[in-house]
């Protein structure tokens, strides 16, 4: 039995303020099934416990109130199970109503509206648009979204993943394009922001800060399971999804970005701001909030993921998952690598940059330089002249004579060097280091002479000359006189006749 002043306060709620038997019952601190009871016809002409039919749950009732009281969501398949291991031979239907009716109506939670002053509040967030084909690779296509709290400005950009990097280029991309800085910035607990939190305590990422500290905002986390506190950029992120994204068809990211900054422009701006009374656009708003934003400083934010690495044999660095070259003189040494996500810059270790590569988003690409391949294949060309050179004057010492003579007259030396090779094949070390010898004695300087000379040398000794491939340079021999053949044609047809 309830006390009489509660029977008939129930009635009156009922009744005459015509509140909810859920709310009623939690107003009053009984349980949904005593309102019912009060309520009813039968409990207003007769009162007396027990009125109702006795059924298989009465005794299993209090154990399933307790139970609920202590793990509300718990489903009403499992307290069934509960229930029949403690002797319940009755359905699940009858208990599962009597959970919906002991469960009552949770009463929701309201909050109140979030107004902002111009220029006090931005929200941040990421949001995924699924995967993209580059070249061979296969990248995610991630959108950072930043939201003005006041006028609803809004700035976004695709980027292939959500490194740190991305996500501060993301804030001074949206700091440049509205001219200012909000002086806070609201977050959902992601590791970019937030490392660690227990309870008020929060460790913020050393990189955010950094960011806040140059440009004078402060980051703030939204509460554990509070998205309500940034729904305004919750809300726009699905705005993109439905206005911006869907059906829409693009070359690349740069192109896609291409089509958002103009669509922002055209459409998202143009719009009537989402709850402004007077109907003012949002490009409206923003012009008016822009004067009370944080100014910029002067000193441009590096943003940059700052790595170590050396190549292998080959001019490139290997460089998620694409070769990017560098100057041959740095192979095998560290170098320092600031990758953006447009540039790769590439430092030596006084920090002079000796390399700026457009950064690609393919796997298994090659990105060069021309001057650098350039640059090696002189020097390549160059130390295979060297290598001549020593192995020349190791065969003939005579021939550093020869070389600076003609290195004197501005002459080509790796044609002579290799024909003096040939000759040394030929002739043999030995009789080119004379022959050398000789030339020089006489002020000769080619390998022409040299060759010349050998020839002569073997006639002497009633060799005939070599018969090899001939040596660089057209060998000079007196001209045929052909009238010579005309004479002996005419000799021969007189001794015929």
């Amino acid at each position: 039995m309830i006390p009489d002043e509660k029977f008939a306060e129930i009635r009156r709620l009922y009744f005459a303020e015509h509140l909810s038997i859920a709310t009623i019952a939690a107003q009053l601190d009984v349980h949904a099934d005593v309102v019912r009871r009060c309520i009813g016809s039968s409990a207003f002409n007769q009162r007396k416990a027990g009125s109702a039919p006795p059924s298989r749950l009465d005794p299993f009732k209090g154990f399933l109130v307790e139970t609920l009281a202590k793990y509300p969501r718990l489903r009403a398949t499992r307290l069934h199970q509960m229930a029949k291991d403690r002797g319940y031979s009755g359905s699940v239907g009858q208990l599962r109503r009597f959970v919906a009716t002991a469960r009552g109506m949770a009463p929701r939670e309201a909050f109140l509206r979030r107004n902002t002053l111009p220029g006090e509040e931005g929200q941040c967030d990421w949001a995924s648009f699924g995967h993209v084909r580059v070249g061979h690779a296969e990248r995610a296509l991630v959108l950072f979204v930043m939201v003005l709290g006041y006028s609803r400005g809004l700035y976004a950009r695709f980027f292939h993943d959500q490194t740190m990097t991305s996500f501060l280029s993301g804030h001074v991309g949206a700091f440049a394009f509205w001219g200012g800085v909000p002086r806070r910035i609201l977050y959902d607990n992601l590791k970019s922001a937030v490392l660690e939190r227990n309870g008020d305590h929060i460790r913020y990422n050393s990189d955010l800060l950094a960011l806040s500290a140059h440009y004078h905002f402060e980051p703030r986390p939204c509460a554990p399971y509070r998205g309500n506190e940034k729904g305004k950029v919750e809300r726009t992120i699905r705005y993109l999804r439905d206005s911006f994204f869907a059906a829409r068809t693009f070359q690349d990211i740069d192109d896609l970005n291409g089509q958002l900054a103009h669509w922002i422009a055209q459409i998202a701006h143009t719009r009537p701001a989402p709850g402004d009374a007077q109907g003012r656009s949002v490009a409206v708003l923003v012009d008016e909030e822009r004067p009370r934003l944080l100014p910029l400083p002067p000193a441009h934010f590096p943003v940059a993921q700052t790595l170590r690495l050396a190549s292998g044999k080959t001019p490139y660095l290997r460089i998620d998952r694409n070769d990017y070259s560098i100057p041959h003189t740095l192979v095998g040494r560290p170098l320092t690598v600031r990758l953006s996500p447009q540039r790769v810059r590439i430092f030596d270790d006084s920090d002079h940059l000796v390399a700026d590569h457009t950064r690609s988003f393919d796997a298994g690409s090659v990105v060069e330089n021309p001057d650098h391949l350039a640059a090696l294949r002189g020097h390549k060309q160059h130390a295979r002249e060297l290598r001549g050179r020593d192995d020349l004057t190791r065969q003939c010492p005579s021939a550093q004579r020869l070389l600076g003579a003609l290195a004197d007259r501005n002459s080509p030396l790796q044609s002579q060097v290799r024909s003096l090779l040939l000759l040394c094949t030929r002739y043999g070390a030995n009789s080119v280091e004379r022959a050398i010898t000789a030339c020089l004695e006489q002020g000769l300087t080619s390998a022409t002479s040299v060759e010349r000379r050998l020839d002569e040398d073997r006639r002497r000794e009633g060799l005939r000359p070599s018969a090899a491939t001939p040596t660089a340079g057209p060998r000079i021999t007196a001209p045929t006189d052909l009238a010579t053949y005309d004479l002996i044609g005419n000799n021969k047809k007189e001794s015929n006749s």
